[in-house]
């Protein structure tokens, strides 16, 4: 969206209309945040929002170097956009909002009395250059501006490399959109880049949203409502097979459910690497799916007597009580190993062969197969 809107403002002269922009944006993020409590969102285009409509009030800033209040607008809007990347959601109407919330005015009346007065020592501090200024002559941003506006972003882009999301990819962009409209000085030009920030903003609310929605945050598995879509995609025969922990509930109530959780990723783990193309999904608590689209049952039952082989040789051993619970940086020999526990899984398969079959009748009938696994005896695969 933001390479569009660059080429947009670069080849075609803006509408009147551009300036209901920033009032539409901020008023669909603010039912976004509202609909998903997203208060950084809200504060995002706050910030995003105020600078706007500074650089409105301000006017036009001249390439050889803009006013006090404007280089303080471009100085602070990189560091609230990053700080709030990083920052975790304490709500809105909460002490940590009200405190977030405070500290964004302040800054606003900042820059209305450095608009007033202008000192000049403060001027020439946010004015300093420290690289010749010919490099810089394409834009009114200061050289102490446009390097908080760097540092800002390369502190994001390492955020995500380690940790990545999608709120954070839309902090990123919206910021690289801030720039680049502190960067034309002001006019309808910043306007259209300050509104694609905030969209920017409110479309990485939607994704984050839908990932949770679809994807599992524990195992990083599909969810159940991504196999529900999934079944209704598929117009012809497939096999579905329901994938259950055995014994899971003596696991969390001797062990805790920190080593449940980790049980449930490391049958997950082997979940992802099943053959015969199949799709692993995160059913809902100790209980998994595995869907085989075009599949029969019989072709599919090589796979999976080799997934439950598989879980059952893993070797899953529990922390021991002498072992350090960050990994030291030189290895440490410990007098006992941790003690071993056994995973095993029962599973129960069932194949739609005619078309009539809804989903929920398939997942019924492989439901059924697998509580016959469990009465068996458990460790095994029933169709």
């Amino acid at each position: 969206m933001l390479l569009a809107t660059v080429v947009y403002v670069s080849r075609w002269p803006l509408p009147d209309a551009t300036r209901f922009l920033p009032y539409s944006v901020f008023a669909a993020g603010l039912l976004m945040s509202w609909r998903f409590r997203r208060s950084r969102l809200l504060f995002g285009l706050l910030v995003i929002g105020f600078a706007d409509r500074a650089l409105v009030w301000l006017g036009p800033q001249p390439l050889d170097g803009g006013s006090a209040a404007f280089q303080a607008v471009a100085l602070l809007l990189p560091a609230n956009i990053a700080g709030l990347a990083l920052v975790a959601e304490r709500g809105t109407l909460t002490p940590a909002g009200m405190r977030r919330l405070v500290l964004i005015l302040l800054q606003v009346s900042v820059v209305v009395v450095l608009r007033g007065s202008e000192p000049a020592w403060i001027a020439s501090l946010l004015g300093v250059s420290i690289l010749p200024e010919a490099w810089f002559d394409w834009t009114p941003v200061s050289q102490p501006a446009l390097a908080a506006a760097a540092a800002a972003i390369v502190l994001l882009v390492v955020r995500l490399l380690l940790q990545p999301n999608a709120t954070g990819r839309g902090f990123l962009w919206a910021l690289v959109a801030s720039v680049l409209a502190l960067a034309e000085g002001g006019g309808a030009a910043s306007t259209v880049y300050f509104s694609a920030g905030g969209v920017i903003l409110v479309a990485s609310v939607i994704e984050a949203s839908y990932f949770m929605a679809y994807r599992d945050n524990l195992t990083a598995l599909p969810t159940r409502r991504a196999l529900g879509d999934a079944l209704l995609r598929i117009q012809g025969s497939y096999t579905v097979a329901m994938v259950d922990v055995d014994r899971f509930k003596g696991v969390n109530d001797t062990y805790g459910h920190h080593v449940g959780d980790q049980m449930l990723r490391l049958v997950a783990v082997q979940l992802q690497r099943v053959g015969g193309g199949g799709n692993a999904f995160r059913y809902g608590g100790e209980e998994f799916a595995v869907l085989f689209p075009g599949k029969s049952e019989e072709e599919v039952l090589p796979h999976l007597e080799r997934l439950r082989k598989n879980v059952e040789e893993v070797a899953f051993t529990l922390r021991g009580a002498a072992r350090p619970a960050d990994k030291p940086e030189t290895p440490v020999p410990t007098p006992s190993p941790g003690k071993q526990v056994s995973v095993t899984v029962s599973i129960g398969v069932a194949e739609r062969a005619d078309r009539r079959s809804a989903p929920s009748e398939v997942l019924g009938f492989a439901d059924a197969a697998l509580y016959r696994a469990k009465k068996a005896g458990r460790n095994r695969v029933k169709t």
